[in-house]
């Protein structure tokens, strides 16, 4: 990934940055946790990672324009750029997380109250 910003313009993203992404069963798994468009702390997320390799997944996530973060104070929210990516690139996020969803890709990873 290529973006030092941390949330980079909708017309920076690139359909390979978006690729690559998604392109690991984890970070499918995040993206399913953010597909309900709510904003999550990112100390919500359970994964069978240690902290320092989420922070990475959840890093190329947003690198690639998929999530959008905020900051406040010490904490990190973060939530799916929903919006930018389907008006980018149309059917991309509901093809994916319907494959994800048929082939129970990136069911590891939870939150308190998540679905998946």
């Amino acid at each position: 990934m290529r973006h030092a910003d941390i949330n980079p313009d909708v017309d920076q993203l690139t359909l390979t940055d978006v690729l690559a992404a998604l392109s690991d069963p984890l970070r499918v798994g995040l993206v399913r946790l953010l597909a309900d468009g709510e904003e999550v702390n990112f100390g919500e997320f359970d994964a069978p990672v240690a902290k320092s390799t989420l922070s990475h997944h959840l890093k190329v996530l947003n690198a690639a324009g998929l999530t959008w973060r905020r900051e406040e104070g010490t904490r990190c929210y973060l939530r799916l750029r929903r919006d930018d990516i389907d008006a980018r690139f149309p059917h991309l996020l509901d093809t994916v997380l319907a494959a994800a969803d048929r082939d129970d890709v990136g069911n590891h990873v939870t939150t308190p109250g998540a679905k998946c």
